[in-house]
């Protein structure tokens, strides 16, 4: 099958080296020129364990390309896969600009050449009843009595970055979202060969999944650290408290958000709370802990802030294990470590920041932007494992477990993921 695949970010870069390894014909298109050269090349333009091999192997096997340009491709495809970002709007809502500039690009380039329906499967997070109020007419108005050219799928991605690939072939459920909630073949055939429940449903209930599980995992990751705050003030192991919790696994459920430790981040967590409450508001719908749960997290960084830095000493030196939002990754988007860092520097404390995986010089669209509007010193404040090991720090702050493994220097170090 040949497959486009619009927006070449962490989901769609992903799926695309994932449907070559399966032996589809993939076109990968994006707006970015080096995001283009950089797949051309045989190379992935993010940080993502695995990646670079898939991209590099189906490059030199003339399964994957990338361009701006999807004039010369899609009517040859069988399908089309969205996979724009859909970022933070200033009220909360999500930013669909993206996921209208794709759709009309691709309603306007459906030929009357084409003798089958070209399937275009979404998978942007975007609120209920985006494929019916707004993909749907932008299609119908291009395409008018020529809809029977084009199949509308909406099928949320359920990847974690730094095991996407693993995920990808090996996902919790599949979620596909038809107009009247029936089988997609297309879909079916591209799935034939993993193994997973299969839901299929409307497009509705389809585009509501990700905002119940985004959310409610970031209900978790608070929850738990909460709780870690009322054991730190009463002088309870936090540590001990979660693995009494986590043992009962009949009601008790995922022991890995459920433990006290660092902040929720990253580009999916938040953005869809925030997306959730102001849904939530537009329909008068009432939720309480939703809407706590971002207050709750800052109210976590604060408290994470607190507990680091009353260990040092006036003119101190800090030096930070892990930047970006997840270990094995260089996604910085909305990191609770960039928000630590800056607080530190803003505190006047000398800092120092190790992450191997993050290189400025490879940031690009909004991962650089991010990055450098809150941490402008960024490329000064990065050093490198034999520095990290030689200087004397008078507080390690460890966000990735990384410090029992590494020759430190430290007066002490403070594991964010035991809150000790």
């Amino acid at each position: 099958m040949k497959i486009a695949v619009f927006g070449l970010g962490y989901v769609g870069l992903t799926a695309a080296a994932c449907l070559s390894r399966q032996g589809h014909e993939v076109v990968g298109i994006d707006v970015s020129d080096e995001k283009v050269a950089i797949v051309n090349a045989g190379k992935s333009p993010i940080t993502e364990p695995g990646l670079d091999q898939l991209v590099e192997r189906a490059v030199r096997r003339g399964l994957l390309s990338a361009t701006k340009d999807a004039t010369p491709h899609l009517d040859s495809c069988a399908m089309a896969l969205v996979c724009v970002g859909t970022p933070s709007a200033p009220d909360g809502s999500h930013n669909m600009s993206f996921v209208v500039e794709v759709s009309h690009q691709i309603a306007e380039l459906i030929g009357s050449a084409r003798t089958t329906a070209l399937t275009i499967v979404f998978r942007s997070t975007m609120r209920p009843g985006t494929i019916e109020e707004l993909v749907l007419p932008i299609f119908e108005n291009a395409l008018r009595e020529r809809m029977d050219l084009v199949e509308l799928v909406y099928n949320p991605e359920f990847l974690r970055e730094s095991v996407a690939i693993e995920d990808f072939f090996n996902p919790p459920k599949i979620v596909i979202g038809t107009k009247d909630g029936r089988r997609c073949e297309a879909l079916d055939e591209l799935n034939a060969e993993i193994k997973a429940p299969v839901f299929y449903t409307t497009y509705r209930a389809a585009e509501m999944t990700k905002f119940v599980d985004n959310t409610f995992h970031a209900v978790k990751v608070a929850f738990a650290n909460e709780v870690g705050r009322v054991c730190d003030k009463l002088g309870i192991s936090a540590t001990t408290v979660h693995k009494i919790f986590i043992s009962d696994t009949k009601l008790n459920i995922s022991p890995y958000y459920l433990r006290p430790g660092g902040a929720f981040g990253g580009s999916c967590l938040p953005k869809d709370v925030r997306a959730l409450q102001y849904i939530a508001s537009d329909v008068g719908a009432h939720t309480c802990l939703v809407d706590s749960v971002l207050r709750s997290n800052d109210e976590h960084k604060n408290f994470l802030f607190e507990n680091c830095v009353k260990a040092v000493p006036a003119g101190g030196q800090v030096l930070m294990l892990g930047l970006s939002f997840k270990d094995n990754s260089d996604d910085l988007r909305e990191s609770p470590n960039i928000d630590l860092a800056r607080k530190f520097l803003q505190s006047h404390i000398g800092l120092s920041i190790y992450d191997p995986h993050v290189e400025p010089s490879k940031l690009l669209g909004q991962n650089l932007g991010y990055a450098f509007s809150n941490l402008p010193a960024l490329r000064k404040l990065l050093i490198s494992k034999s520095v990290a090991e030689s200087e004397l720090f008078d507080l390690v702050i460890d966000n990735r477990g990384w410090a029992k493994n590494m020759a430190l220097r430290a007066r002490r170090v403070i594991d964010v993921d035991t809150l000790s």
